[in-house]
């Protein structure tokens, strides 16, 4: 089995780089060139990390914790595959977790670092988890990132990564006011949750430049499941007058809107354009087809490693809007000009 002297001499270098290259040490300063040539080699002759050695030398497990709100979430495919793909170049694996295990009184974060197990976690925090709830999750210096949620400062070691949803909301909403609709609703996230705070300033903020006002009557902040979303769709379509479109804050309360539509017998785009938040292979499958925006969910989660590997360096904690790729808005048959 080839040893890290072996890849050192065919590559040139000290051993010591070569460990340093194959560990993803975020202080060591190469040359690029000099980077991509020792892991060329380190592959060529099918050299792996002893990744047990790297342990006890680091006191690291070599494992991250990614605890999302439903691993069975759709959304969440292409976050988890952006985290994978930068832990995996960083030689560290992704342990998943649902966050219906995160309770306040709960100590599995604290547990799964404190025995080792991981050395740090990327929490996505399910809406009802409060900040106080969260304090008392990192009160006990947990290197902890938050994805896709920015609690106040509750913790010297807590950062955050966040996309830009008042960005991806505008954008929705310009969508339905450049096809001449007038009478715009949203369909919103629970008033607790910050991505939902974030996603309705957008909202207003793109009615306010078309003149147009908010309409309390065609607000409801119900969550982001398919259950909230045909319930909200059913409250507001109840009323006299009723919106002739709408911006649901996630997908999945988009699909459940458009289930609610059905039954109601609201033709949708004739009667109800409809625009969701986030898009996804699920999609292009309703129907009608979504029309939907895409954030940047993979490069968030990369960012999010990132941040974490900086916070087990030692590095200051530090807030994160992941701005690039900007969002994308894919227009499919749910939006129409109003009939």
């Amino acid at each position: 089995m080839p040893t890290l002297s072996d890849v050192a001499r065919r590559a040139g270098v000290s051993v010591s780089v070569v460990s340093r290259i194959m560990n993803a040490d975020p202080q060591l300063r190469v040359r690029p060139d000099t980077r991509e040539r020792v892991l060329r080699i380190a592959e060529q002759m099918n050299y792996t990390v002893n990744f047990a050695g790297r342990a006890l030398r680091l006191s690291r497990s070599g494992a991250l914790a990614l605890v999302v709100p439903d691993v069975n979430n759709a959304i969440f495919a292409e976050l988890l595959r952006g985290v994978e793909d930068e832990a995996d170049r960083a030689n560290y694996i992704v342990l998943l977790g649902r966050a219906e295990r995160i309770q306040p009184c709960d100590d599995m974060l604290r547990r799964l670092v404190g025995e080792g197990r991981v050395d740090g976690a990327l929490l996505q925090r399910r809406d009802d988890l409060d900040a106080a709830a969260l304090r008392q999750l990192v009160e006990h210096e947990i290197p902890v990132v938050q994805v896709n949620s920015a609690a106040p400062r509750l913790s010297t070691v807590g950062s955050s990564v966040t996309l830009d949803d008042v960005a991806g909301a505008e954008l929705a909403t310009r969508h339905l006011v450049e096809l001449g609709h007038r009478r715009i609703g949203m369909l919103s996230g629970v008033r607790t949750s910050d991505t939902a705070r974030r996603r309705e300033e957008g909202f207003r903020r793109a009615l306010h430049a078309a003149g147009l006002r908010r309409r309390a009557e065609w607000l409801r902040q119900l969550g982001y499941t398919a259950e909230s979303g045909r319930e909200a769709l059913s409250q507001v379509m109840s009323g006299p007058r009723r919106p002739t479109a709408l911006v649901v804050a996630n997908v999945n309360a988009a699909i459940g809107a458009l289930s609610a539509a059905r039954s109601l017998g609201i033709d949708v785009p004739g009667e109800l354009s409809v625009v969701a938040y986030h898009d996804d292979w699920v999609a292009e499958h309703t129907w009608p087809p979504l029309t939907a925006v895409r954030m940047p969910l993979y490069e968030m989660g990369r960012a999010a490693v990132q941040a974490l590997l900086r916070r087990l360096s030692g590095e200051p904690r530090t807030d994160t809007v992941v701005t690039e790729p900007g969002p994308v808005l894919t227009v499919r048959a749910s939006t129409a000009p109003p009939g």
